[in-house]
């Protein structure tokens, strides 16, 4: 279990590597991961670039990026204006502040540590990579307020998973309803419309939700769970090649659960991200008036984790 300095693209990265998993960071591109192998069986999660890796700069569109791997969202995901003294006003850019700017980062022996500071908020954010198995990859998070005020924010992890048509969306069994983020074409409806999961009309039984659909479909959403999670735990199982991927989290820190999933009708892209958040429905300033947002007090710190493993021939069964 180590991590290795190399160039890519003239771009400084760092790799990790066990015998049963192999992970990428870019700092420069906002510690963008590129790569999640899984060295057991040759297979790459992550969604590829489908041209140069790279992106516009801080505060530009997160649409005119590379639309590839696994990105930071902090500390929101729409754009929206800072609802709460004293920054009431500040506008906070699209998919966030620390996406689109280079990180510090430091190998520490078999970890491997992260910082970048608020733009235009008074904060810092950390994370530490380290392998807690040799196929399960964990990633420890910390925010610090550098303000004496109370500071709100949304986190999200955003890992485009290339996918096929056929796997499966694994959640736990209790989730029942979505919120609608999110939908080419109103298909699933207007933002912040209620659905059911998985099966989101009655008299539609064939449009199902955890199932990935084709590139042809043309169709892109992104939804959040209503409620509270009663675990923090999401899936994607391929029947045919009887693998997958798991994310797991601390629901108590980490108490929403996002899918984004693209089936070609964004950008012509084909992907699907299980995003952990912090905060819910993508736009911090709705969350904190929903009082659904996370909170670090003046001068204090607020910490998760999240990790990742692989699913072998037997998929987990929702409780």
């Amino acid at each position: 279990m180590s991590w290795t300095s190399h160039q890519i693209n003239g771009f400084n990265a760092w790799t990790g590597r066990t015998p049963a998993m192999e992970v990428t960071l870019l700092p420069e591109l906002g510690t963008k991961m590129i790569s999640l192998r899984n060295r057991l069986t040759g297979r790459e999660w992550l969604a590829p670039a489908d041209g140069p890796l790279e992106n516009r700069g801080y505060a530009s569109s997160f649409a005119d990026s590379d639309g590839s791997g696994w990105d930071e969202m902090f500390p929101t995901v729409n754009v929206c204006r800072y609802p709460e003294h004293p920054w009431t006003g500040t506008e906070l850019p699209d998919h966030g502040e620390v996406w689109s700017i280079p990180w510090k980062v430091e190998a520490h022996g078999d970890r491997l540590s992260c910082s970048v500071h608020g733009v235009r908020m008074p904060y810092r954010l950390e994370k530490t990579y380290s392998f807690a198995a040799e196929d399960r990859l964990r990633i420890d998070y910390l925010v610090t307020n550098l303000s004496p005020f109370p500071f709100s924010f949304l986190w999200a992890a955003h890992p485009l998973l290339r996918i096929r048509e056929g796997m499966e969306i694994i959640v736990p069994g209790e989730l029942r309803q979505i919120a609608v983020s999110y939908s080419e074409g109103d298909r699933l409806g207007k933002r912040g419309d209620l659905r059911s999961w998985p099966q989101p009309f009655a008299n539609r039984p064939e449009c199902r939700l955890d199932r990935t659909g084709r590139r042809e479909e043309r169709t892109a959403e992104k939804f959040y769970f209503t409620g509270e999670l009663p675990e923090g735990t999401a899936s994607v199982y391929d029947p045919g090649k009887q693998e997958g991927i798991t994310f797991t989290f601390p629901q108590e820190k980490v108490p929403y659960l996002s899918v984004w999933a693209n089936y070609g009708g964004y950008q012509g892209q084909y992907h699907l991200a299980l995003e952990p958040a912090t905060g819910f429905l993508d736009d911090l300033a709705h969350a904190m008036e929903r009082e659904a947002a996370a909170i670090v007090e003046g001068g204090e710190t607020y910490a998760w984790h999240l990790e990742v493993g692989w699913m072998g021939t037997k998929k987990p069964v929702s409780p």
